[in-house]
């Protein structure tokens, strides 16, 4: 028999990284076939991040920058390849193109906000996307409240988890290990580069300190290892402060606190400014005693229990045909375990 062809779509290495185990979830339950796209500007990326997991693309297709090209090509794909469904994060020509072409549209990740409506914001197409998007598969209950407070009709929106913490875990297994270190390890986004420079008076007055600038074209395994070693992360990007959760490292972040809101109230993350003098000195404090940073660790992660990737296949069956829809994601306790 023929299973159901579900086209999951991934546009950047974020969106791969999330996408992988929803593809290992929907082989090992048998029930749909999962194929993966590779596009974006760079789907050299993607492809990467797929094979991280064991994967390989069926479907590479270049889009570039312009959202307009993109759409016509994925047009062009599922006029002659029409999937039984489709799975996006944040890719709005993919979600348009997949609703004027009648195809259900899954949202991972559905009702993130950082309540930055500006042109040229994620936030505007993230709230474009849930106009046309079929079943909304929210990581957090304020991500399903915001769905709802935008009128999305409750019985579309399922709390399913963030799949980051099924990524990392997968990973765990096949990651190259990073270097062995008796240091303490400070991992600095590159999108917070300037910061390097105010925490290096920091490893003279803490000998035992390390920081590392986190590069964009680590693998994706590496990459993963690193968070997982890492005594605390600083970042202003949204993707890495959920990767770094899910890996077990507390985070600073550096942006807008809307975007971060759940880390922020769980104590696993705050919220410090982004003057890197401010976050030095802020540092300071987290290293000069093992009790500041144990407390964040026990605000755990509270966008996935490492179960959402399953979820979101079933579901996925579920609106297909096949089963029943899974349970929502138990509500999380207010600390979880330390590290």
């Amino acid at each position: 028999m023929t299973l159901p062809e579900v086209h999951l779509v991934g546009a950047s290495r974020a969106e791969a990284l999330r996408l992988a185990p929803i593809a290992l979830a929907m082989r090992e339950q048998g029930t749909l076939s999962a194929v993966l796209l590779a596009a974006g500007p760079d789907p050299a990326a993607v492809d990467a991040t797929y094979a991280a997991f064991g994967l390989t693309p069926k479907i590479t297709m270049p889009t570039g920058d312009d959202p307009a090209e993109a759409l016509r090509r994925f047009d062009a794909l599922w006029a002659g390849r029409t999937p039984a469904a489709v799975v996006v994060r944040d890719f709005l020509a993919a979600g348009l193109a997949a609703h004027w072409r009648r195809i259900p549209i899954m949202q991972i990740d559905a009702g993130r906000r950082s309540s930055d409506v500006t042109p040229v914001a994620t936030d505007a197409d993230r709230r474009l996307l849930a106009q046309v998007t079929t079943l909304h598969l929210a990581a957090t209950p304020l991500a399903a409240m915001n769905l709802l407070d935008e009128r999305v009709v409750a019985g579309d929106v399922l709390l399913t988890g963030g799949t980051a913490a099924d990524a990392a875990r997968a990973l765990a297994g096949r990651r190259e290990e990073a270097p062995v270190r008796s240091r303490r390890l400070v991992v600095v986004g590159a999108d917070a580069a300037p910061v390097v420079a105010a925490l290096r008076p920091l490893t003279v007055r803490f000998g035992d300190l390390e920081v590392l600038a986190l590069g964009g074209e680590l693998p994706s395994a590496l990459r993963a290892a690193l968070l997982a070693e890492a005594y605390v992360v600083i970042t202003a990007d949204e993707d890495l402060t959920e990767e770094a959760l899910a890996a077990g490292a507390p985070v600073f972040v550096l942006g807008n606190a809307g975007a971060y809101a759940e880390a922020i109230h769980a104590g696993s993350a705050r919220l410090v400014g982004p003057d890197p003098a401010t976050v030095a000195v802020k540092m300071a404090g987290l290293l000069a005693g093992r009790v500041h940073r144990d407390t964040m660790v026990a605000g755990g992660n509270p966008y996935g229990d490492g179960l959402a990737a399953q979820r979101v296949a079933q579901a996925t069956a579920a609106l297909l045909g096949h089963g029943q829809f899974p349970d929502p994601m138990p509500a999380r306790p207010v600390a979880g375990a330390t590290r």
